[in-house]
């Protein structure tokens, strides 16, 4: 009896222990959501601004570009999977993968190659203990996302589609930025998609799959009606030099606030996740102290017992 009250008892100290690391972590989490909740409302502004500025360019020329022509064979595709780089998050982490895997599935059915591009260590560790090839990875900062990571990520996609237009292998330098240099040499793409988690509420984040490329402008200039009259615009230099420019920023763009709303979804799924692991915590307290008393209870009973019968045999 004595010893599984001193196992109870160890176990209840160490549960006390982790329910304090979950609810640190729970407050640190619900401290950060309103930071990523406003980041995110900061940068959708201007990722707007831009997808009008797209929408205006692409509706009112009839140029061909690059990224806004469909290729009339889709060899390869990037599949770009965001993901965390710390765990104790739920399911958030798997539920992007998960969705990765089915738009992996999607894409292998109609012929086209997937190539994997990841940002999160949980996603690298996912495809590395599979031995599935990555084309490049990034990692360490998923929780506050800056610019600069999410336009080298757009730098590299941009490059390896760009690269797919004149049918080579990586030329490692984004059209419209000649003095901006990319470190990726693999193979050509011709389709680019993002797998990210969706930030809708504190409790619902949704995996969500974006094609990024070939263009697929979703905010086009509506049809005028009545007597209204089409806006003419005029490019300067040329329609061309716009789109190189405007183009790459827009995706870098896109990118960002994908990361943005990754990084928002994370840790929602954290301060939720953490919640319940303390939830848990205080029931497993509370049966270990209960299964405690109980032993106490059987230890001293057993004493008792143990005291009248050697009074009743000096009795007799």
């Amino acid at each position: 009896m004595a010893g599984q009250m001193r196992e109870y008892r160890s176990k209840i100290k160490s549960t006390k222990s982790m329910q304090k690391i979950f609810n640190a972590m729970e407050l640190i989490a619900t401290s950060r959501i309103a930071r990523a909740r406003a980041a995110v409302a900061a940068s959708t502004p201007y990722s707007r601004a831009l997808t009008r500025a797209v929408s205006a360019v692409a509706t009112f020329t009839d140029a061909e570009h690059p990224l806004l022509t469909e290729r009339p064979r889709s060899r390869r595709a990037a599949v770009l999977v965001v993901t965390s780089d710390r765990g104790m998050a739920g399911a958030y982490s798997a539920s992007a993968i998960k969705e990765a895997e089915r738009l992996i599935a999607r894409l292998q059915q109609d012929g086209t190659e997937p190539l994997l591009f990841v940002a999160g260590r949980k996603g690298e560790a996912y495809y590395r203990f599979r031995g599935r090839e990555m084309q490049d990875t990034w990692t360490g900062g998923s929780e506050s996302p800056d610019f600069e990571t999410a336009d080298d990520i757009g730098l590299t996609l941009v490059d390896a589609f760009l690269d797919g237009a004149d049918g080579g292998e990586g030329r490692g330098q984004r059209a419209g930025d000649g003095d901006r240099l990319s470190d990726y040499v693999g193979p050509s793409v011709d389709e680019i998609h993002v797998v990210y988690t969706r930030f809708v509420s504190m409790i619902t984040q949704d995996p969500t799959v974006l094609r990024l490329l070939p263009l697929e402008v979703v905010e086009g200039v509506e049809p005028p009606s009545g007597e209204e009259l089409l806006p003419l615009y005029d490019f300067e230099p040329d329609v061309e030099t716009v789109l190189d420019e405007l183009l790459p920023s827009y995706i870098s763009a896109r990118i960002f606030n994908a990361l943005l709303q990754s990084a928002a979804s994370e840790h929602a799924a954290r301060q939720r996740a953490m919640k319940s692991a303390g939830d848990n915590a205080d029931d497993l307290i509370r049966e270990y102290t209960r299964l405690s008393n109980q032993a106490r209870q059987a230890e001293i009973t057993q004493e008792i017992s143990e005291i009248v019968s050697g009074a009743d045999s000096l009795a007799g």
